[in-house]
């Protein structure tokens, strides 16, 4: 359940905030017109995002705190190697923590949780930091490291 909630809410901060809707939809090459309709679209079927934002942001905490909880001081959820639930946690962690969006609540919601940043790290560095070239992409998170 958390899980679910915590994949809706970053939908619904991507598509409540303008810029960020529009530095995402642009990016994928459609046109500015269809953007901005899409977004609006998307505003409106959200019914009233601004009011719901602070619920998005309480989804988000009560996801890591059972996360975290569930975590503890282990390496991996369920055992010692990582099971699909840690690629699917990573996944989302990692890429909210290295996108550079209009607001920095969600990252810095997710940074209270040391377990969860430590998680991160192990498996960027385990999996990916030698194997491919992160570059720039992963400055949000580099500077949560100091």
């Amino acid at each position: 359940g958390p899980i679910v909630q915590f994949t809706k809410a970053k939908l619904y901060v991507q598509w409540c905030d303008d810029a960020t809707a529009a530095e995402v939809c642009s990016s994928s090459g459609l046109s500015l017109k269809y953007i901005w309709f899409v977004s609006g679209l998307l505003q409106k079927r959200s019914a009233a995002c601004f009011y719901f934002l602070f619920q998005v942001y309480e989804d988000v905490s009560q996801c890591c705190q059972a996360l975290s909880q569930r975590l503890g001081t282990q390496p991996y959820f369920f055992n010692k190697q990582p099971t699909e639930l840690d690629a699917l946690v990573f996944g989302h962690l990692f890429t909210i923590l290295t996108t550079r969006l209009t607001s920095s609540e969600l990252a810095e919601r997710i940074k209270s949780y040391s377990n969860l940043l430590s998680f991160c790290k192990r498996i960027e560095q385990s999996y990916f930091y030698d194997k491919i070239s992160l570059g720039s992409s992963c400055r949000g998170f580099r500077t949560s490291r100091r």
